[in-house]
């Protein structure tokens, strides 16, 4: 006879599902419970507990919840990222967003943030697209902030590490300047070069914050891929506060998928599909 398989009771997926919503508001609905227990499960191992109702009972019942909710929440976040992903978005941002901003004003120093970076390929292709620009003969200076919930996927983006398969979607103009590959033998990976590091930050940051400890003069905020997990109520108020910490003029880029996330927020006029200026 074939043991009973692990799994969460509905009590406990729902205690879990609950707490991860109110801390980072990514909804878990039952339809992702099993690959919520898959992930648990990799976590279940790391603290050598029976199971995953022993694992539960370690959250709920032994007060280990407060200690353990990064890691809970680090196992049920999605942290899909790309290079180049969405490229049209590049596009906007080199043929249009940064002409009309610099051209806007004297100072020439443009701040852009990633706000969803999870381990670093979107805010590292911004600062890619950006140095090509200034390397062309284009007068501004820049810096690039990336933020995320997750403190390891925030490691892995400052020590700017990829495997070159992951970098196919870089340019091969862009992967010579811009890349280092490993001199071990047999590893296949490369490094972000120092010159491009200097320009990207990353910080900690919970979306579902009440306020942001950012500047409020940011000329492009990214914001892609992570409000699908939101509800709609939840979706409006991340968006309004993003586009609190836009100058005026200044973008705010959603994906694809959200494009309508922004649409009726006061001082946000749609110019395109997923992208939207603050106005004065």
């Amino acid at each position: 006879m074939q043991p009973a398989p692990d799994r969460l009771s509905d009590r406990r997926f729902a205690a879990i599902a609950h707490f991860v919503e109110g801390s980072v508001g990514i909804k878990l609905p039952p339809s992702k419970r099993i690959m919520v227990e898959g992930r648990l499960r990799r976590r279940v191992r790391a603290l050598g507990l029976s199971g995953l109702d022993d694992y539960a009972a370690h959250l709920f019942d032994r007060g280990a919840l407060g200690a353990e909710a990064e890691h809970l929440v680090d196992c049920v976040t999605t942290n899909k990222t790309d290079f180049f992903r969405e490229p049209a978005h590049f596009d906007f941002l080199r043929g249009t967003a940064v002409p009309r901003l610099v051209g806007q004003r004297t100072d020439r120093t443009l701040k852009v943030w990633s706000s969803a970076s999870s381990i670093g390929a979107e805010a590292y292709t911004i600062a890619m697209v950006l140095q090509d620009m200034v390397a062309a003969g284009a007068r501004f200076h820049f810096s690039v902030l990336g933020t995320d919930v997750s403190r390891p996927v925030l490691e892995q983006a400052r020590a700017a590490v990829y495997a070159e398969a992951m970098v196919e979607p870089v340019p091969a103009a862009m992967r010579q300047r811009y890349l280092m590959p490993s001199r071990a033998a047999g590893d296949a990976r490369v490094r972000i070069v120092p010159e491009l590091r200097r320009l990207v930050q990353f910080h900690s940051l919970n979306l579902m914050d009440p306020s942001y400890p950012f500047d409020r003069d940011v000329d492009v905020i990214f914001c892609r891929n992570v409000l699908i997990y939101f509800d709609a109520p939840t979706q409006a108020a991340v968006v309004e506060r993003l586009a609190g910490h836009l100058r005026p003029g200044g973008y705010l880029i959603l994906g694809h998928s959200e494009s309508m996330a922004g649409n009726g927020l006061p001082g946000l006029t749609s110019i395109l599909p997923t992208i939207y200026r603050r106005e004065a």
